[in-house]
């Protein structure tokens, strides 16, 4: 029916008006969802480390929600940085996603002069895990709580060596911020990797390291190692008796490695609102915590506005450490 205030004057008009919003509605209707299509999760690293194992987790609850595979591909190189420049330059429709990690977001960016900005051209979407570290001690060290080895590491200042896997790692930065708020000069030895950087430890080729909590705690339990702390805000689950590098006299000390979400700046807001619940109700299942659990992983999420505080935050910290202990890329 025409509408009684279209007189004949305006009977065109009006009659365009009509069938133009009910066109309007109609290829509404139709417009295709999202997703339309597979969805590519880039992955800064080759099968095998965390992020990887982490995304083989979580893509097939994500697969089974979102009606569409998930593919993990996994791109390394350059530090993360050749996976982060695939997602910056892919389409900022939702189909590619990044797994990002947190030396790659927040390290890099100091280190490596970058062909993109990780703050401007990636979008947050949500934090998915975390992974905190553990100060451990060849077994040989005469030194029983973080107390009695900072005293005996600044009676010997550059005495201790401590292994990393690789310079601007997390291993590497932990030591670093550690040095740096306990006042202590230790020489860094960089090995290609955490597994030879770890048993450069275990046989007495140095004496400190700061290593993943699941893999050092059967080596602190078989008496290999001695464990002093752990660097996360709160216990470790895979390590709940062992205190906080916070506890034992260093506020705010929170050292993790992370995994988190990203998109390409300019994604709709309606699919970074997709993947975000996706995302944190995929991480929430309890099989998903389950096997993150056994990996040394603890699930973490976050809304969007978080995820980018905590890159901006981490961001100026690591710089600071970098600049200060004079840490150049490898």
């Amino acid at each position: 029916m025409i509408p009684h205030f279209c007189t004949s004057r305006f009977f065109a008009v009006c009659l365009w008006l009509i069938l133009s919003a009910a066109g309007n509605a109609a290829f509404g209707a139709a417009a295709p969802e999202y997703p339309t299509r597979p969805i590519r999760l880039v992955v800064p690293f080759a099968p095998g480390g965390g992020a990887d194992t982490l995304s083989r987790i979580v893509t097939p609850r994500l697969s089974e929600a979102m009606g569409q595979q998930w593919v993990v591909d996994n791109r390394g190189g350059a530090g993360g940085n050749l996976a982060a420049g695939i997602v910056v330059q892919a389409a900022p429709d939702g189909h590619t996603v990044f797994m990002g990690f947190n030396t790659v977001l927040t390290v890099n960016p100091t280190l490596t002069k970058l062909p993109y900005s990780a703050e401007k051209d990636l979008q947050p979407v949500t934090l998915l895990a975390t992974a905190q570290y553990i100060l451990v001690l060849n077994a040989g060290v005469p030194a029983n709580t973080l107390k009695e080895f900072i005293a005996l590491a600044r009676q010997k200042p550059g005495g201790f060596n401590y292994s990393s896997g690789g310079a601007g790692t997390p291993l590497h930065l932990a030591a670093e911020l550690f040095s740096k708020h306990a006042g202590v000069k230790m020489v860094h030895i960089a090995y290609k990797g955490g597994g030879p950087a770890a048993a450069a430890v275990l046989s007495g080729e140095v004496q400190v390291l700061f290593g993943s909590v699941a893999s050092s705690m059967p080596h602190v339990k078989s008496g290999r190692l001695k464990a002093l702390a752990t660097t996360a805000l709160k216990r470790s689950k895979v390590a709940p008796d062992l205190p906080t590098m916070a506890e034992l006299g260093f506020p705010g000390f929170n050292v993790t490695s992370w995994y988190a979400f990203l998109v390409p700046a300019k994604t709709p807001a309606a699919i970074v609102r997709r993947l975000h619940d996706e995302g944190v109700r995929a991480a929430s299942l309890p099989n998903v915590q389950q096997a993150a659990a056994r990996q040394g992983l603890e699930i973490e999420t976050s809304t969007p506005q978080e995820l980018a505080r905590r890159i901006k935050t981490e961001t100026a910290m690591w710089a600071v450490v970098i600049r200060d202990a004079g840490i150049k890329a490898e």
